[in-house]
This record gives structure tokens, C-alpha cells and sequence, in this order.
């Protein structure tokens, strides 16, 4: 019998595929890249046409001879890793690295980790795509040259440890843009005016909103005189009917974006949690299973089994009345990642519920999102009733609105977060010519807001919608950010750093084309070209390359150093009497003695969260155990034994004094036996 491998990129799909293959198919893993550039140098040959130098990364020996004892075996070897530009340049890499040349050798791909996806793409294998493996290699070769090139300058002048990268400096300048609207923004005020009104007979008042603008309080001051004693009278009344249509499937950006919003996910856990979904998980009764598609994707796109799938289960399950039109305008797109299709379930049939029990906490979350949001994206659109009145009070005109539900269509299984239609009934006895009398007017006044600071939702949004980066990029670049201290988090709003806007100033004065946002996205759309074929990848980096290394030579004799002062804390050095600095070390902040190297203490540092201890009144820190569970400690420790593994807040419970802890929305008593909960109070979104 023939002996066919099969390589695949992760150890956690060599599980799930081999159930899905006979004995005669042998499963390894390649964990993930097998060769890439050199660390140690540029690993580019400039002056030869650009050529790279790939070698065999760390660690990775025994791997690939392991291997290539495996591919001696094997009558034919198919390169299955992921169905994507990196996941072909991996094949490729394969390919030279074990020697493959004389073996019967094939690519395949699978958009789910299915039997039947896996078994159809043995039935269709195809060569490796050099244009898409050229496209990664450009996108490599770019974002090398620009890496390695302008970081040695920002260590030189400014600090070591410091980074530049070509999307990821772009991602810093919008950052930092937004920062500066913030900072320049000058707010106007302008005020509101509600009248609630009441036609005759009816039990509850509506709300009538003043439609002109009223921009101070002298304005307001001269309609309220007008108004006094008036005569409120409907002048007109329109019904209408307004049609929402179900929202498409997930994209990686969107998946991302409603994980934030809905689930408060960073963008790396719901793509570190999408990919367990992809890879397979242990499924009661089915054994380990991809449960849903692919999670790089920029594409709408669903393929024909799988709506028709969908069609039959929501007429099933909900009535015919529920199945949506089929979509004409979900098969366009401009990006070149519309050859995978959109995130959805690989089946159906395994609702949320039915793998409740198969999943963690995070990974049923993000499951149920993604299923309920493919499964209102195959259904019938919501359809609403409209009303709207117009009311003329002392020569002002008033408008109020109201909407019913005629139909919730997809609203049945999915709404948007920040889109949940509220209803708002207005009388069916309103008539034009009425008279309505007044209960009460409520008069507000207002500045107007900045822009919100960047989420990393928004931001993700915000780089999708310029054409910066692509699917696979989002979440390293918001790591990598945060992990360079150029920017910061605080609750879900992203804050520029000092550190930040020092780097951000260097790219723009310096190296501007590098930062610019429309020259970022046109790069994007050349490597699409490339990997369409209508490209040379070698003639984008022979274009890109002279007015990078100008840069580079005009930057390194006319930048002055630039000194960034380690910020000091009020902690006091036991050894020599300093107060100790922060300063960030591999494993996050800690606290040392700025006159090292004669001092060198060093402390942990440990976040305070501004609450005082139940016990003896000193600050409660974040503090974690060996195991790296999160818990809060008192400052005070070990004289004060204080813990608790639920955030304390600076409260006491109302019924028995204890102190209260936060649990989720709500604020509860940390005695058990007390059982006292109430409402957190509602703080300020970061974003609105």
C-alpha cells in the first residue's frame, strides 16, 4: 500500500486530520515556520537585486530532520499548511528545506478542518502559488529593510529595545493624530430643549424635541419666553416603514471588532481563541473537530452548501418567513483575501448549546458570537414601523419619533450591540390639527465632545477602513505597541506614550513616505498585485528601497540624541536613599535604583488600585500568584494578611458592613452568608 504525509503547521490540527485519513496517511506538524531571515543581520543582499538569505531558524534542527526521515518513507508528500500567503510561503520553505525536489510533492489547502473539506482537498491538489509565496516574501523583505534599518538609529539617539516597523509605525502615527485632535480640540456649547406633551386621554407623555440649534443660554432663554402659555399643535404626521437588513458574517476585523465591544477581548485573545476553534477541539461524541472556517479573512463570502445549510435550518427552526433573499452584492470585494470565505460555523448542528459543555468559558463566548452572527447573516431582514410627528409650539418646531416592530427577522438571533432598536410607542390617537397640553419641559446643556481616544476595536476598524496591514496583522501590531511602551491601555482607550510620541516624531520628520498612511495602503495593494501575478515582487522593493536608504544616511548625520528620563516613583531605595524609577524588563514594570550600577536594588512593582485595605487602610495592590492567577493583596503584607480573588471596591456592604467586591455588572457583598448585591454604578464608555 502507498504511504502518503501529510505536513500540516500546527501539532493541535495533526490530532483532529488524522482521525480524518486512513492508515496509510501519516500526520506531522512543521510548528509553523521552518526557515526565515537571519537575526543577527540584514539578511539582505542589496547589492545583488535584493536577494535573501534564508536560513534554518533555531531549535528547528531536529524538527525537520525528523522530518526528512518521514518524507524517505513517505511514496507522496502533501504540503497542507494554512490557506493563506504565509501559510504558502511555508510550503515553499518546506519544500527547499526538505529537499523535495525528487519526491512526488503536492499543495492542498482547507478552508475547515472537516473530513469532508479535508477529503475533498486531497481530491483537488494543486503546485505551490509562487505568485502568493513571492507576496510574503515581499511583504517579509519590506518590513525587514525598514526594521532593520531605522531601529539601530532609535537606539543610537534615543534608547536600545526600540522598534520600527513599516505598518506598525503607520498604525503609531494615527495614534498619535488622534492624540493631538484630542489635545487641540476646543469645545462649543450649545444646549437641548425636551417638551413632554400629552393629547387628551392618554396616560404617558411623549417627548417633543426643539429641532433648531440653541448654542447658549441667552438663546434658550428668548425660545422659553416664547413658549410660555403656548399652544402646541400637531402640524403633520408621517408613517413610514424602515427595513434593516441582517448584518454580513464575520471578517477577521469584524470578529474582532464585536469581540471588543461585546466580550471586552483583546484583538491577540480572540484571534489566539478563533484559532483553537479552527484547529480542533475534543467535541462529546465527535472527538476532536474544526468548528469553525479559516480566521484570516477579509471576505463576505459564503459558499453555496453552506447557505443552502443555513436556509434549512432557520426555515426548521424558525419558519420560512425567517430565510433571507439571497445575497448578490456579498460575493464583491476589492481585497484580495476574498478567495477564503467568511467566519461561520463548520456545522450547524453543533449549536453553542450542544458544545457548552466541550468548550472553556472564552472559547463557547467567542463561538456563540461567531454562530449567531453567521446565522442572522442568512436570514430575513428586520422590518420596523415608523412614526414621525411634528409640532409647532410659540412658532418653534418640535419633532417626536416613534417605532414599533412589525418583523424582528435576524433580530432573533443576533443584535448588534451598539445598534439595539429601542421602541419607542407613540399614540395611535394622534391626529394632525391636535392640540397636546404640556407636562413638563427639560432643558440641558451640552459641550461638544473630541473625537474618543482609539480602542483597540476602533482601531482595528480604522486600519481596515485605511487599507493598512491585513487580516493577519491587526493583533501583532497592538501587541507589539503595547509590548514597546509606545502606547498604553487604560480600560478599553489606547493612550500614546512620552516614549510614543518621541518615535512617532522621529518617523514623521524623518522618514514621512515610510509613515504615511496612503503610501502604507498603496504598498498593500501592490503586494495584492503581486500576488495576482500583474506585479514583479522584485521591482516594489527596487522602488521602495533608494528613498529608504537616503532617508536612513540623511537621519543618522542630522538626528540630535534625544534623552527620555525614567519616570520616578515615590518609592524610597532602602539601600542608598534615591527614590527608585520604573523601568521594564522582560517580565513587565519593576521599580529600580537609578544609581546603579553602585545600587542595585530592584523591587517588583505592583499596581495600586487606589482602594484601602477592610483591614488596616493601606493601598491594595494587583498581585499574582506563582502560577500567574490574579489576586488583590494588601501593600501592608505580611504585617496585614488582606486577599481577596474579586477586585474590592471602596465600599461597604449596606446590610452588614463587609466590604463589597466587583462581580461583573454588579457589586456584591464578600460575605457569602450576606448576599447583598446592587447595580455597579454606569462609568463613561472610552469610546461612544
Amino acid at each position: 500500500m502507498a504511504k502518503y504525509l501529510v505536513i500540516v503547521e500546527s501539532p493541535a490540527k495533526v490530532k483532529t486530520i488524522k482521525k480524518f485519513l486512513g492508515s496509510n496517511y501519516d500526520v506531522e506538524a512543521s510548528n509553523g515556520h521552518v526557515r526565515d531571515l537571519p537575526k543577527s543581520q540584514l539578511g539582505i543582499d542589496v547589492e545583488h537585486d535584493f536577494d535573501p538569505k534564508y536560513i534554518t531558524i533555531r531549535g528547528k534542527g531536529d524538527l525537520l530532520a525528523g522530518l526528512r526521515k518521514k518524507v524517505k518513507k513517505a511514496d507522496k508528500v502533501y504540503l497542507a499548511t494554512d490557506p493563506d500567503r504565509e501559510g504558502e510561503a511555508i510550503s515553499w520553505h518546506l519544500y527547499h528545506a526538505l529537499k523535495l525536489e525528487d519526491k512526488q510533492v503536492q499543495r492542498i489547502t482547507f478552508n475547515e478542518i472537516t473530513k469532508n473539506a479535508v477529503k475533498a482537498s486531497l481530491k483537488a491538489p494543486r503546485e505551490i502559488d509562487m505568485d502568493l509565496v513571492n507576496a510574503q516574501q515581499c511583504r517579509r523583505i519590506l518590513d525587514r529593510l525598514v526594521g532593520y534599518m531605522i531601529s539601530p538609529l532609535l537606539w543610537a539617539k534615543v534608547k536600545r529595545g526600540l522598534s520600527a516597523g513599516r505598518v506598525q509605525s503607520a498604525a503609531l502615527r494615527i495614534i498619535c493624530d488622534r492624540e493631538a485632535e484630542i489635545d487641540a480640540f476646543i469645545p462649543k456649547e450649545y444646549w437641548t430643549l425636551d417638551v413632554f406633551l400629552k393629547s387628551k386621554g392618554s396616560r404617558r407623555a411623549m417627548i417633543a424635541k426643539l429641532k433648531e440649534e440653541v448654542h447658549n443660554r441667552r438663546e434658550l432663554d428668548v425660545i422659553m419666553e416664547d413658549l410660555k402659555d403656548c399652544e402646541y399643535r400637531i402640524e403633520s404626521i408621517k408613517h413610514g416603514e424602515r427595513v434593516k437588513k441582517a448584518p454580513y458574517p464575520f471578517t477577521t476585523s469584524t470578529m474582532q471588532q464585536d469581540a471588543a465591544k461585546v466580550l471586552n477581548f483583546a484583538t491577540s485573545k480572540t484571534m489566539r481563541i478563533a484559532q483553537q476553534l479552527y484547529e480542533g477541539v475534543e467535541v462529546k461524541g465527535q472527538g476532536s473537530i474544526g468548528i469553525i472556517t479559516y480566521l484570516r479573512t477579509d471576505s463576505v463570502r459564503v459558499s453555496d452548501e453552506a447557505a443552502a445549510a443555513a436556509r434549512t435550518f432557520i426555515a426548521e427552526k424558525y419558519g420560512e418567513e425567517y430565510v433571507g433573499a439571497v445575497r448578490a452584492d456579498a460575493r464583491k470585494s476589492g481585497k484580495i483575501q476574498d478567495a477564503h470565505e467568511a467566519i461561520r460555523p463548520t456545522s450547524l448542528d453543533n449549536t453553542p448549546e450542544k458544545l457548552k459543555d466541550s468548550l472553556t468559558r472564552d472559547q463557547f463566548r467567542l463561538y456563540q458570537l461567531i454562530y449567531n452572527r453567521f446565522l442572522a447573516s442568512q436570514m430575513a431582514s428586520a422590518v420596523f414601523e415608523t412614526m414621525s410627528v411634528k409640532i409647532n409650539g410659540g412658532g418653534h418646531v418640535f419633532t417626536s419619533a416613534g417605532n414599533r416592530v412589525i418583523f424582528n427577522g435576524f433580530q432573533i438571533a443576533y443584535q448588534e450591540d451598539d445598534e439595539k432598536d429601542k421602541v419607542v410607542k407613540l399614540s395611535d390617537s394622534l391626529e394632525e390639527g391636535m392640540i397636546l397640553s404640556e407636562e413638563k419641559k427639560e432643558e440641558k446643556q451640552h459641550f461638544t465632545q473630541p473625537a474618543p481616544h482609539f480602542t483597540e476595536a476602533s482601531l482595528v476598524r480604522a486600519l481596515e477602513e485605511l487599507g493598512i496591514g491585513r487580516p493577519s496583522t491587526y493583533a501583532p501590531i497592538i501587541t507589539t505597541l503595547l509590548a514597546r511602551r509606545y502606547i498604553l491601555k487604560e480600560g478599553k482607550a489606547l493612550f500614546v506614550t512620552e516614549l510614543g510620541e518621541v518615535v512617532n516624531r522621529i518617523m514623521v520628520d524623518s522618514f514621512s513616505s515610510i509613515v504615511n498612511v496612503q503610501f502604507t495602503a498603496s504598498l498593500e495593494s501592490l503586494l495584492d498585485m503581486v500576488e495576482l501575478g500583474t506585479v514583479e515582487w522584485k521591482s516594489v522593493i527596487r522602488n521602495f528601497y533608494p528613498d529608504l536608504d537616503e532617508a536612513v544616511k540623511k537621519c543618522e548625520e542630522e538626528l540630535e540624541h534625544i534623552t527620555i528620563e525614567d519616570e520616578v516613583s515615590d518609592v524610597v531605595c532602602e539601600l542608598c536613599g534615591r527614590n527608585m524609577v520604573y523601568k521594564y524588563g522582560p517580565h513587565g514594570k519593576f521599580l529600580a535604583c537609578p544609581g546603579f550600577p553602585e545600587c542595585r536594588n530592584t523591587k517588583p512593582y505592583f499596581e495600586k488600585i487606589h482602594v484601602p485595605c477592610p483591614k488596616c487602610g493601606k493601598d491594595i495592590l494587583i498581585k499574582k500568584t506563582k502560577k500567574g492567577r490574579r489576586f488583590y493583596g494588601c501593600e501592608g503584607n505580611p504585617e496585614c494578611d488582606f486577599m481577596s480573588w474579586q477586585k474590592p471596591v471602596a465600599k461597604a456592604c449596606p446590610r452588614c458592613g463587609s466590604y463589597m467586591v466587583e462581580k461583573g455588572s454588579k457589586l456584591s457583598c464578600s460575605d457569602p452568608e450576606c448576599g447583598y448585591t446592587e447595580n455597579k454604578p454606569k462609568e463613561e464608555n472610552a469610546e461612544k
